[in-house]
């Protein structure tokens, strides 16, 4: 059975830091990459920061470029986000995911376009950021 597991959100002032981390289990034998995701109410789940398979370049959305670090390793099936100056539009439901695809930015965009492959998501951990 696949899990998919986030923790650490929480609630903080803007700029203010928070750090989420994310395990994945029981997984199929194939090649997968993972990245977070967010969603804020009335809008569309976005990626927001991505690794590809065995690492590489990272990829991140414009709005979060020089404040998220992405780490972790995909073949280890663990992912940290470390948020810094946090900002008000920064709140949303942040997920996990794990896909079956190679590039960082073909993962964030598996929110919009699954291109068919296979994916597990987390049940999400919440980040409110208060102005």
């Amino acid at each position: 059975q696949v899990q998919v597991v986030e923790s650490g959100g929480g609630s903080v002032q803007a700029g203010g830091s928070l750090r989420l981390s994310c395990t994945a289990s029981g997984l199929p034998d194939d090649d997968w990459a993972m990245g977070w995701f967010r969603q804020a109410p009335g809008k569309k789940r976005e990626g927001v920061a991505c690794l590809g398979w065995k690492g590489g370049m990272p990829y991140y959305t414009a709005s979060v470029e020089g404040r998220f670090t992405i780490s972790g390793d995909s073949a280890e099936y663990n992912l940290n986000l470390q948020m810094s100056s946090l900002k008000p539009e920064d709140t949303a439901m942040y997920y996990c995911a794990v896909v079956n695809l190679y590039t960082a930015m073909a993962v964030c965009r598996y929110a919009e376009d699954t291109m068919g492959r296979r994916g597990y998501w987390g049940q999400g951990t919440q980040v409110t950021v208060s102005s």
